[in-house]
């Protein structure tokens, strides 16, 4: 058991260490690219507006989702706000409009049920008439070595929501954002290209994701 333990010690911290090798390798190259693109591309690429546009974004209710609904607030996007708690949506929907967006929709929904993300979509389209960007944000993650697991059956919520919570809002708003020659965002992560100790079924998620 000791052994195991020692292993799993020295897995963890060569997979965070060839972690570190690997950002530290990329990060300055991905410096040397958003400088040039600031500098040599940006001034001369019209951005696209999105006043007006409609933004659905899943996982709303708090982190990156929330962040992301006031950032399309500022630009003048109408968002909808989907996650399950319905209080929290509401906070984040008054402040929305607080910062700029001309109309907010709330709408609680379980999107790791396909009925329940089919409805969030349909309900978008049929308050705002269209649907010009997804934002596929919801997800969770989870963190122990696989061999440690003793109810793998806990783990099916993590690989609901991080896989179907990001499929099912998309095959449905699909014809809507072909018809509006709109946008999917996903959010991803490192991990699917560089898998991370102690993190097999988000690894797994972040990989299967980018790969739709």
């Amino acid at each position: 058991m000791a052994r195991q333990t020692l292993t799993n010690g020295f897995l963890s911290g060569f997979m965070h260490v060839g972690l570190a090798l690997v950002l530290l390798a990329y990060l300055p190259i991905a410096f040397l690219c958003r400088l040039v693109y600031r500098l040599l591309i940006r001034p001369f690429a019209a951005g696209e507006d999105l006043r007006g546009k409609v933004v659905l974004i899943t996982g709303a209710s708090s982190g990156i989702g929330e962040n992301l609904a006031y950032e399309y607030a500022r630009k003048g996007a109408c968002v909808a706000l989907v996650a399950r708690t319905e209080i929290a949506l509401r906070a984040v929907a008054k402040t929305a409009r607080e910062l700029g967006a001309p109309d907010t929709l709330v709408v609680p929904a379980d999107i790791t049920n396909v009925d329940e993300a089919k409805r969030a979509v349909e309900e978008t389209v049929a308050h705002f008439g269209k649907l010009n960007h997804l934002v596929a944000n919801a997800g969770v993650w989870s963190s122990c070595f696989f061999e440690e697991i003793t109810n793998v059956s806990a783990f099916q919520n993590v690989m609901d929501l991080n896989f179907w919570g990001a499929v099912y809002p998309t095959y449905f708003a699909l014809p809507y954002l072909k018809a509006s020659r709109g946008n999917i965002v996903v959010t991803a992560s490192v991990a699917g290209r560089v898998p991370v100790a102690r993190m097999s079924f988000y690894n797994v998620r972040k990989r299967n994701v980018t790969q739709i």
